[in-house]
């Protein structure tokens, strides 16, 4: 098991400015939007690379910050309607350099993540003697939230940040500053990295949580929201638990119920397929006999009153993950379409969905095959390896500005180890469990 660097926080403040008292034991409230911000210094991201070192087979990786000498102070969090993220730096006295790290909590585990957070604090001021730290907060949360983070966290100064310019922050983070990071998906070529492009301009972002939001971008701080949907991944989930009883989505624990379910499911047992409709593929639509006519389409019969239990658990699992996946796919296609977008990531925790990573892939190949489908070829869904922590990354860089690295690495190796040919549909949680680290040229 990997040993974490040892954590040396230490803090300053980015403003004195605070908001009203919340009459708790509070922190200073910050909306960096209406006040002044002092300059920090650069964060180094020279050479930063995917960690090699993963403490589970299904964490989020590191990133690894070999030229980052000094320690970088703040915390953040991003506090979504389903999983709250967090990103945070540690340094170490052995190793140059340090690491980001991210975690993830439900967000009804509030408490529990408010917890890690202090315990986060604690360490500073034992190990800086220090009282201040900046904890950067975005999401729904950081609103809903507030009382309890203040009564949670005294003395600490909480900086609230924009939810969506933070997404965009992170997401350029990423594009531009990782390597290996980006790539494509599907079932027959399971996962290529994308070639670096000095035209990262313009593209969509479609963002899958607890709901999904459409940005479109232009420029490094020049973004809109140009459709949505309340069809996410907070509908899959509550869909999921009502009708197979499943009740945990957890991404963090030893099993997850509800998309583990998914992986032995066969959707053609609830669902209408053009096949069934036609007898064979529809080939002057272009539509193939496993083609999905009717979602559910199996389960209702004229004067035939259903139970649930007429049905497997596994196989409603597998419906409604690609009736969502399918969905979001489709809406992504027509709003680029109308934009006249070509590039489309997308990012959020609905990714990553399930433990052991099994539905991950089933999403990944759902939402590339709706993409390459409906615009015949002319534009590709990209994934992200740290999809879900886009927003809170965004929010941690808040802090720190980045120095820019110079680049000189290509993504055009495709990541194809033996074991992963074998088995594409886990090629992600392959890709996670291996000892490899993905490296930019000197």
């Amino acid at each position: 098991m990997p040993v974490e660097p040892a954590i040396h926080p230490t803090a300053t403040p980015d403003s004195t400015q605070s908001e009203p008292s919340t009459g708790l034991l509070s922190p200073q409230f910050i909306d960096p939007i209406s006040s002044p911000l002092t300059l920090k210094p650069e964060m180094n991201v020279e050479g930063a690379t995917v960690s090699e070192l993963a403490s589970h087979a299904n964490d989020t990786r590191d990133i690894v910050l070999p030229n980052q000498t000094e320690h970088v102070s703040q915390i953040a969090i991003d506090i979504g309607g389903s999983l709250a993220k967090i990103v945070y730096f540690t340094s170490s006295n052995d190793i140059k350099g340090g690491r980001l790290h991210f975690k993830k909590f439900e967000t009804e585990k509030i408490d529990e993540c408010l917890d890690f957070i202090a315990e986060l604090v604690e360490d500073a001021k034992h190990i800086n003697n220090r009282n201040e730290q900046v904890v950067k907060a975005t999401g729904g949360g950081a609103y809903l939230f507030q009382d309890k983070i203040a009564k949670r966290l005294p003395g600490i100064t909480i900086q609230k940040e924009d939810e969506m310019e933070c997404l965009i922050n992170g997401l350029n983070f990423f594009i531009t500053e990782i390597p290996y990071e980006v790539f494509t998906y599907s079932e027959t070529n399971p996962m290529q990295f994308e070639e670096r492009t000095q035209d990262l301009y313009p593209y969509m972002l479609v963002n899958i949580g607890s709901g999904v939001s459409i940005l479109k971008v232009t420029g490094p701080d020049e973004f809109s929201r140009i459709s949505g949907t309340s069809l996410g991944g907070g509908t899959l989930w509550g869909l999921l638990s009502l009708l197979t009883g499943a009740q945990s989505f957890d991404a963090l624990g030893p099993f997850t119920e509800m998309l583990d379910l998914s992986q032995n499911g066969d959707n053609r047992n609830v669902d209408l397929l053009v096949g069934d409709i036609y007898g064979s593929d529809y080939s002057k639509l272009g539509l193939k006999s496993t083609r999905i006519a009717s979602s559910f389409g199996k389960v209702f019969k004229k004067g035939v009153r259903q139970s649930q239990d007429a049905f497997h658990a596994e196989d409603i699992s597998k419906s409604l993950l690609f009736m969502v996946s399918n969905n979001i796919g489709q809406i992504a296609y027509l709003v680029a379409q109308q934009h006249g977008l070509r590039r489309i990531y997308f990012g959020g925790c609905y990714i990553r969905a399930g433990n052991n990573l099994s539905g991950h892939p089933v999403t990944m190949n759902t939402l590339s095959y709706a993409i390459n489908f409906w615009s015949k070829g002319e534009m590709k869904a990209l994934f992200l390896r740290h999809e879900g922590h886009l927003g809170a990354t965004g929010a941690f860089l808040k802090h720190k500005p980045i120095r820019r690295a110079r680049h000189s690495f290509s993504y055009s190796e495709n990541f194809t180890p033996q074991i992963i040919t074998g088995n594409p549909s886990n090629v992600y949680g392959v890709l996670e469990q291996t000892k490899l680290e993905l490296r930019s040229k000197e």
